[in-house]
């Protein structure tokens, strides 16, 4: 009998033993707001910091793992990457464990190194993948392949949606509307009404959004044939989608006008040292020249470069589109007279911000436009160097999330 009852005792100990030793994730699998729970929503991999925890710690406990694929790592880019790091440090104050991975291709052109990059960030399991592409085409097998991985895509520097793709967000703007928000500013220096040049000025809206609209029915009724001037368009990688979608939005305004007339075209691959030599050349074939439109903003600096070198700093004018700090600084300096904004402080905060709450589970929209407006001496202030973001709420989304 004693025997038995010894028996007895030690299979129940046992069994308490086995019990103890079971794994936290095992017990909280189908808990609500668990770290599991929160991984089969949306997220790839939990961090060490919430396998370590004692219990769940829910959503704060999930390590979220963002990469970011830029084509290159200057000017506008570094803007959109210095934006996401601020709200990625937010983010991780709020009691979020969020990591971005930056990794650009080495040259702007360089279509196959930014497939690399996407492949890797596949490989490493990230949670959430945010790109700008290089040239759209050329990456869509690495897209449909982060597709297949089942990892969110973000899509910024555009609003077009890709037949064939999946993705989750748009974080741009329209890239022909943009273009064309420069064109009617090429209009206003060259002596149309507006804000920049000698015409008449006019009065601005309640808003200050000087955006496509605003220029639409501001020209509406314009004589076309009273702007005059002799311009050249310097654009970004030929044949790309980028580049044509500018070139097709900048000439869809300025080709209604007779008497402005384009007197040259070339490519200069988004680069401000090779911008700077085809300014040089179109400058120096075209000694009536009257204005150049560079549709990015290292180009527009690099067009600034020869102008001066030309001597023709004070008499050039130069339209652009971007927006960043250092082309702010340039039209508040005289040497760049206007630019489209694009918008990349948002680019890079409101990405991460989408970029969690889908790594999280939570839905987004499908895209978040920009607005493209003209940014000149009368409202640089408003862009740099403090631009007019809203407030993230984290904790707001840690809430949903659970």
């Amino acid at each position: 009998m004693k025997k038995i009852v010894c028996i007895l005792l030690i299979t129940a100990l046992a069994v308490s033993l086995l019990a103890c030793g079971a794994p936290a994730a095992d017990s909280s699998a189908a808990a609500p707001g668990s770290s599991e729970a929160t991984q089969q929503a949306g997220g790839k991999e939990s961090g060490a910091a919430g396998e370590a925890a004692e219990g769940s710690k829910g959503i704060e406990s999930k390590k979220i793992k963002i990469g970011w694929s830029p084509p290159d790592i200057t000017n506008v880019f570094k803007t959109a990457t210095d934006y996401m790091e601020k709200a990625v440090e937010e983010a991780n104050a709020a009691g979020l464990d969020v990591e971005l991975i930056t990794r650009s291709a080495t040259e702007h052109t360089d279509a196959a190194d930014q497939v690399k990059t996407l492949e890797n960030f596949i490989q490493n399991k990230v949670d959430v993948i945010i790109v700008s592409p290089t040239e759209v085409e050329a990456i869509k097998p690495a897209l449909k392949e982060i597709n297949e991985a089942g990892i969110p895509i973000i899509m910024v520097n555009m609003l077009d949606e890709q037949e064939g793709i999946d993705i989750a967000n748009f974080v741009g703007f329209d890239n022909a509307q943009a273009a064309s928000v420069s064109a009617y500013s090429m209009l206003d220096a060259l002596g149309g009404p507006g804000v920049v040049g000698e015409g008449e000025t006019v009065e601005l809206p309640e808003d200050g959004m000087l955006d496509l609209k605003w220029w639409t029915e501001l020209y509406k009724d314009v004589d076309k044939e009273s702007i005059s001037g002799k311009i050249a368009m310097i654009e970004g990688i030929a044949g790309d989608f980028f580049s044509n979608e500018r070139t097709r939005g900048f000439m869809e305004v300025i080709s209604q006008y007779p008497n402005v007339e384009v007197v040259a075209q070339q490519p200069a691959d988004w680069n401000r040292q090779k911008a700077v030599e085809a300014a040089e050349n179109i400058i120096q074939n075209n000694p009536d020249l009257d204005a150049i439109y560079a549709s990015c903003a290292e180009m527009a600096l690099g067009t600034s470069i020869a102008a001066e070198s030309a001597g023709r700093a004070d008499d050039l004018i130069i339209i652009s589109n971007d927006g960043t700090a250092e082309t702010i600084q340039a039209i508040k300096d005289g040497k760049i007279m206007a630019e489209t904004w694009h918008g990349f402080p948002e680019w890079g905060w409101y990405g991460v911000q989408f970029a969690v709450q889908l790594a999280l589970g939570e839905e987004v929209p499908l895209k978040y436009d920009i607005r493209p407006r003209t940014e000149y001496i009368g409202n640089a202030d408003n862009f740099y160097p403090e631009p007019k973001l809203e407030a993230i709420d984290w904790q707001a989304v840690i809430d949903d999330a659970k």
